[in-house]
């Protein structure tokens, strides 16, 4: 667990060892963001936040929050979400995606057992950062039942961009082991009462929403390209990220519904 691991072993998690032998393409996400300043310069700034200056009673969660926030807002898209979301083929690499936004003060709190997620759902609701965040991601990965598969084709880089607007918010999800893909805030709705069905809700947008599975396991499918560009020395960087940028707001729509994305991940800092 990620409780468990001193702050120098997560470092090796985020920074990345030249002795791995086996594929792992956390580690070349890693790697693609130490060779762009901005994205490496962005990454160590919520890894000095998150594990620099953690107390042994805790840790500076607002701060360490407030930099992952940072991170997604002004990173290259295409290399934090590498980092996010970084297919795995094995327990080694999906616990080091898992340690990735550094649980232990982003993810899971010092309690001993997680708080029912009407805590985290009422905080969000009350926050001016939060709010417009969840929304974009219920709006951005919701199934669509009028469809075969019941998601949009399209609808892939918005819910994947709408996801990682979460993290370092009051419901930041991620990876709950390191055998799946299985991602969920740091909550359970055991102690929920009357707000129990609300509570299953809230938690099923992470648990049972196969439109977030889909784009997950699509950008996986697509990894050989994601990684290309970023690591072609004769790519323009900021005509890559350029393209990337193009690309994904070709997707979006004219209502109100389709710019929630892009509203969410202003840097609401």
């Amino acid at each position: 667990m990620a409780s468990c691991l001193a702050p120098a072993l997560l470092l090796l998690l985020l920074l990345g060892s030249p002795t791995n032998v086996a594929p792992n393409r956390c580690v070349d996400a890693a790697d693609a963001c130490t060779a762009d300043a901005r994205c490496q310069r962005l990454r160590t700034a919520y890894v000095v936040q998150c594990l620099g200056r953690a107390a042994p009673g805790g840790c500076p969660r607002a701060r360490c929050r407030r930099a992952l926030r940072r991170f997604f807002a002004r990173g290259p898209p295409e290399l934090t979400h590498a980092l996010l979301f970084c297919p795995c083929g094995g327990p080694a690499c999906a616990e080091r995606r898992r340690q990735t936004f550094v649980p232990s003060c982003a993810f899971s709190g010092p309690e001993p057992a997680p708080p029912s997620c009407l805590a985290p759902l009422d905080a969000c609701e009350h926050s001016r950062v939060c709010r417009p965040r969840l929304l974009a991601f219920q709006a951005s990965c919701a199934p669509a039942p009028s469809n075969p598969d019941g998601c949009l084709r399209d609808q892939v880089p918005s819910c994947l961009r709408a996801y990682a607007g979460l993290v370092g918010t009051a419901v930041t999800p991620n990876y709950v082991d390191n055998g799946s893909a299985r991602v969920a805030p740091w909550c359970d709705c055991g102690a929920s009462g009357n707000r129990r069905e609300e509570c299953e809700v809230f938690r099923g947008l992470f648990t049972r929403n196969r439109c977030l599975d889909r784009a997950i396991q699509d950008f996986d499918g697509g990894w050989p390209s994601v990684l290309h560009d970023q690591l072609d020395p004769h790519q323009d960087p900021e005509h890559s990220l350029l393209q990337v940028s193009s690309a994904d707001a070709s997707l979006e729509g004219s209502s109100m519904l389709s710019m929630l994305p892009v509203l969410a991940l202003q840097p609401l800092l």
